[in-house]
């Protein structure tokens, strides 16, 4: 995210010479003539910049607060300290989103935090997860137990998350082997990847540096930074649905675009929604072979990592992957935030079955949508794609707030020049009205 001028902020063109003002005239009445020497004040504004990290600092600290789970309470409060200081420097730099600010808030919010409760040794339940479905992957050839008993031995992953659990069954209880950190690393890898490759970042070192600055911004971001320090299994996946959006709307062969794509479908199935409107916006910007050599690679990727496990225990894979994630196998998900699906489940007879009727007619209608009117940028696709995940999160059953990350990052990180653009506007006006006033 490109920092804005304190001049251009003010509505100062750098380099233009200020009109000087023709001197005032004296008023004829007495009573009209303002006392000499005393200039009129203006009350100095608070930057947006500075306003926004304390605004997460406050969020933080009502979490660290209010919440009864260890590892979000130890985010919290790191989070709150780290928001500060980053407020703090945005206060002294000369110019709006300065570096220093970034990197207080994602030291605060992300590392110190994740590093914390790596060495205290707690975690949430989708780490450990993802880590015992490594070692299965090694010793047996599939990440899913034969018989689950409870909650914790269900793994409604699809194979290619258990990839992250490798190194810690490698490695034991190593930090570094810890699932977090190549979360972490996965998204932020994907991130960086896609801002080069959107064509919303200019080739360069200038270029260069503000792909990191937008990639370090989103990070920190508490949406963001939360599930990056606790364990999100969703951000490793939103990074490379979002690599492959980007690498869809370059105008390439589409083999790129195709493997990106297929690695976030062999994570979760969350990511399949991406591949039609993937192909879709690659057959619109390189035409339909490029968008047909996309989906067979994204496919034979998929496939390589998802169709050996599926055929080695189809009961196995269809009650850990399917049954489960839809609140319908031998112990109920434990997502069970309050949205439509989950509440038309839980209190309507044959809930499940509206649910998931509503679910499919929202599928079809984004379907028609992609067929009527196809997205022909990056950032339309992104929007269309929010729209359906959107419409997902809340229809499935089995769901948690959490999930609605999906088309937050994805409706704000292709458009993050048009946001740049819009406070900059305001700032124009807001500039202009203080000069004038």
């Amino acid at each position: 995210m490109p920092p804005e001028s304190i001049a251009f902020v003010a509505a100062v063109r750098p380099g233009v010479a200020l009109p000087v003002p023709a001197p005032a005239r004296q008023a004829s009445s007495q009573g009209s003539r303002k006392p000499p020497g005393r200039a009129r004040r203006v009350a100095p504004r608070v930057r947006r910049d500075v306003l926004f990290w304390l605004g997460c600092a406050g969020f933080a600290l009502s979490l660290a607060l209010v919440t009864t789970l260890t590892p979000h309470r130890i985010w919290g409060a790191c989070a709150a300290v780290g928001y500060v200081v980053a407020a703090e420097f945005a206060r002294r730099a000369p110019r709006p989103w300065g570096g220093r600010s970034a990197v207080a808030a994602l030291l605060g919010a992300v590392v110190v935090p994740l590093a914390f409760v790596i060495v205290a040794g707690g975690a949430q339940s989708e780490v450990r997860v993802v880590e015992h479905s490594g070692g299965l992957l090694l010793h047996s050839g599939s990440p899913y137990l034969p018989h689950p008993a409870g909650v914790d031995d269900y793994n409604p992953y699809l194979p290619g998350m258990a990839l992250f659990g490798i190194p810690h069954a490698l490695f034991g209880g190593t930090p570094l082997a810890d699932a977090r950190v190549w979360f972490c690393a996965a998204f932020l890898a994907s991130m960086l990847v896609a801002a080069r490759r959107s064509g919303r970042v200019s080739l360069g070192a200038d270029g260069e540096s503000r792909a990191r600055a937008a990639v370090l911004l989103l990070a920190a971001f508490p949406a963001v930074a939360l599930p990056l320090a606790v364990g999100g299994v969703d951000l490793p996946v939103i990074g490379l649905m979002c690599l492959g959006l980007a690498l869809a709307g370059r105008k390439g062969s589409g083999t790129a675009a195709g493997l990106a794509m297929g690695a976030a479908a062999a994570l979760k199935w969350t990511a399949w929604p991406l591949l039609p409107v993937g192909l879709v916006l690659l057959a619109v910007t390189a035409g339909r072979r490029a968008a047909v050599r996309a989906g067979v690679v994204a496919v034979l990727v998929a496939a390589a990592a998802v169709v050996p496990v599926a055929l080695a225990d189809p009961h196995a894979f269809v009650e850990h992957v399917v049954l489960f994630p839809l609140g319908e196998g031998g112990v109920r998900s434990p997502a069970a935030s309050p949205l439509p699906g989950y509440l038309l489940a839980t209190y309507v007879p044959g809930g499940s079955v509206l649910a998931m009727a509503a679910l499919a007619a929202a599928a079809v209608g984004v379907a028609v949508s992609l067929a009527v009117r196809p997205p022909r940028t990056v950032v339309a696709a992104a929007d269309r794609l929010a729209v359906g995940l959107g419409l997902a999160m809340c229809l499935i059953p089995a769901t948690r707030f959490g999930y609605l990350v999906y088309p937050l990052v994805l409706a704000t990180w292709f458009r993050r020049t048009e946001l740049v653009a819009a406070a900059r506007r305001v700032g124009w006006v807001v500039g202009a009205g203080v000069g004038r006033g």
